[in-house]
């Protein structure tokens, strides 16, 4: 694990982050990072690029020699031509010969033209390589965005829920005002009824948003693997925006993961074509081997031999199954060529829909805020007016209910806004990068 994520550990001290990783996070960075690290897809994909890193390795076996050891001893029982003249002509019965057999064998084989199998296998898993980094990048987007979801989810409902205390701190305070009028005689019994509604109403919506708070932490535990501290909200990254969504699309189409990790598999598919050509070529190796053997095939005595070859060998025949493997595989590269034009669509449509909810919001937020504003001068005016007699208690109320969902909503498009810039990063290809994270090492190393 400490060698998988020091290049993330790296980055965070440099940062002047002290607070140990496996503490809870406060930070949205902090909270992106632990969940990288714990994430058990990111594990999955880093341990899926380990094991085709062994699928390279066993490529390029194919250039080197291939040796074999064999020995063995036991019991022979050999009833043939030559026994049965042996025997005949030392006079003994014309049975078989009973020998006890052992053997000593050690060849070696070395490729010397495989038809370009091996290189084109290397190759193909090469290419195999790559697609597994890819997609550690993109879970590893994926993950993060996810955190941050949950991050920003969290810090909105908590949000939710000091508004709802807000309102109900107001509705208090103009119950005890009703109260004493009441007391007093001045107020009217309809109006105690009505406020003390209002409060059981602002005592619910509190119940409401704290239960959607801890919705929301749990969430945030299992996606990020810890409790939430005290969350600190991020500022926004209008800065490191791109300037339109065309630009936006560009880059996404350039850096995003998925759709290098398809373009990787076009290339995989196409090494696997080459490779399926072998047998249209003949195979060379040097052979040599030794042997050192005794009492075989009847004969009592030492059997001997050592060789050194050069051997051809070419299939040239066999029912047609090279040619349909050949065909087989170059479908399978119009197959990887239309999920990479496939992904392209998908990365332009991903880019194209959180920029127009990052526009949307943006106007959202401003008309929002705008709204904000006025009914807290409405409440301020209705409040003097209620207090010289001027408006009704309903008046007031509903300036307070108007007040309390106007702030519900801009926090809700606020937090949309925000969540809505990640996603044009993501859509990109570069949200660790623009967060200056560094990915595990599987994601960016080529194999050796």
């Amino acid at each position: 694990m400490k060698r998988r994520f020091s290049a993330l550990t790296s980055a965070l001290l440099a940062l002047g982050v002290v607070m140990p990783l496996t503490s809870n996070a406060a930070t949205l960075k902090e909270a992106v990072i632990e969940t990288i690290e714990t994430n058990p897809y990111i594990l999955q994909a880093v341990n899926e690029r380990r094991s085709r890193d062994q699928d390279v390795a066993q490529a390029r076996a194919g250039y080197k020699p291939d040796i074999n050891l064999m020995a063995g001893a036991g019991y022979e029982y050999s009833d043939n031509n030559s026994t049965r003249a042996v025997l005949r002509q030392n006079g003994k019965s014309n049975r078989g010969e009973e020998l006890d057999r052992t053997e000593l064998e050690l060849t070696l084989r070395q490729m010397i033209f495989d038809g370009y199998l091996t290189k084109n296998e290397v190759e193909r898993h090469q290419a195999r390589v790559q697609v597994a980094a890819h997609d550690i990048h993109g879970v590893a987007q994926n993950t993060g965005l996810r955190a941050i979801e949950v991050y920003l989810e969290l810090l909105k409902k908590q949000a939710d829920l000091e508004l709802a205390r807000d309102n109900l701190d107001a509705h208090k305070r103009i119950y005890d005002q009703i109260r004493l009028r009441s007391e007093s005689g001045v107020g009217r019994k309809a109006d105690m009824a009505q406020i003390e509604g209002r409060v059981a109403l602002a005592r619910s919506n509190v119940v409401s948003a704290q239960n959607n708070v801890n919705e929301a932490e749990a969430n945030y535990r299992r996606v990020v693997g810890s409790a939430p501290m005290a969350l600190q909200r991020p500022t926004a990254l209008g800065g490191v925006l791109p300037q339109s969504v065309e630009e936006a699309i560009a880059t996404g189409l350039q850096l995003h993961p998925t759709l290098k990790s398809a373009m990787a598999d076009v290339e995989a598919t196409q090494a696997q074509h080459r490779a399926a050509k072998f047998n249209y070529s003949p195979r060379f190796d040097v052979e040599m081997g030794i042997s050192k053997n005794s009492d075989l095939d009847g004969v009592n005595g030492r059997n001997e031999d050592a060789y050194a070859m050069l051997r051809m060998r070419w299939n040239l025949y066999n029912g047609g199954k090279d040619k349909a493997r050949i065909e087989q595989t170059a479908h399978e590269i119009n197959e990887a060529s239309e999920v990479q034009n496939n992904t392209a669509r998908e990365v332009e449509e991903s880019v194209r829909l959180s920029w127009t909810s990052y526009e949307a919001t943006k106007q959202q937020v401003n008309y929002l805020k705008r709204h904000v504003d006025s009914a807290k001068q409405t409440r301020e005016a209705y409040t003097k007016q209620f207090n010289i007699g001027q408006r009704t208690l309903l008046d007031l109320l509903d300036t307070e209910n108007e007040v309390f969902e106007a702030n519900r909503s801009h926090n809700e498009a606020d937090y949309t806004h925000l969540y809505a810039q990640y996603r044009i990063l993501v859509g990109m290809g570069n949200l660790l990068e623009t967060m200056e994270l560094n990915l595990p090492a599987e994601a960016t190393m080529a194999s050796k």
